[in-house]
């Protein structure tokens, strides 16, 4: 791979931080809950206010980072490591999109119904323009390809797993943080979940392959 299209690669990925950032972002504004990954910093950022959803995206993405090393050991690759500083970025990402969306807030429920489709649709353009760069994963992907590495697991089983361990886990942070009431995680979760997969299938359907060409000239 030449130098130039790596660089067109990183440039990708770096917009489809921010392109992901603003997806939760938009989808926090719903206050119906966001993506499974994002669910547990999206609760303990409601309990603890002093730390931004950005900062504690930042907290969980690197335990996500540690898990790896855990997991893997002698195996985990140092370049995984670009992780953290992308995460750092990632968050910083989602706090400059919830800056840009102050304006969505609304009491009106089909309104943050809105937000949450609108959300989920931008978070799944993020996550296949970041699969379309294929540089670096980020670190829930990377976690879930370390435990289904170690495991000698398909991928996309343990990653649905993963979800679903993910809102069960910000679940119950929410029943011991919140005495015993579910914030932070609800049918918003329920819809990232299910419909981020469909979208970003259909945007890798569709931008694939002029993409390519474009990183490729």
């Amino acid at each position: 791979m030449k130098k130039k299209e790596i660089t067109k690669r990183y440039i990708l990925f770096i917009i489809s931080l921010f392109v992901s950032g603003l997806g939760v972002a938009i989808t926090k504004r719903g206050e119906l809950g966001v993506s499974p990954i994002s669910s547990t910093a999206n609760v303990l950022s409601m309990k603890w206010t002093a730390l931004s959803l950005g900062t504690w995206l930042l907290v969980w993405n690197t335990s996500l980072v540690l898990g790896q090393i855990i997991i893997l050991r002698r195996k985990f690759q140092l370049i995984q490591l670009l992780q953290i500083p992308l995460s750092v970025l990632f968050g910083w990402f989602t706090d400059l999109g919830m800056s840009m969306t102050g304006f969505m807030v609304s009491d009106i429920y089909a309104i943050r119904l809105m937000c949450v489709l609108l959300g989920t649709a931008v978070l799944a353009l993020g996550v296949a323009l970041a699969v379309i760069a294929n540089v670096i994963m980020n670190s829930g992907e990377a976690f879930v390809k370390a435990v289904a590495d170690a495991m000698n697991k398909q991928f996309g089983d343990i990653k649905i797993f993963f979800d679903v361990g993910c809102v069960i886990f910000a679940l119950i942070m929410s029943l011991i943080l919140f005495n015993f009431k579910i914030i932070g995680a609800r049918e918003g979760t329920i819809i990232a979940a299910f419909c981020t997969g469909i979208a970003v299938k259909f945007y890798l359907k569709t931008m694939k392959k002029p993409l390519d060409r474009i990183l490729e000239k």
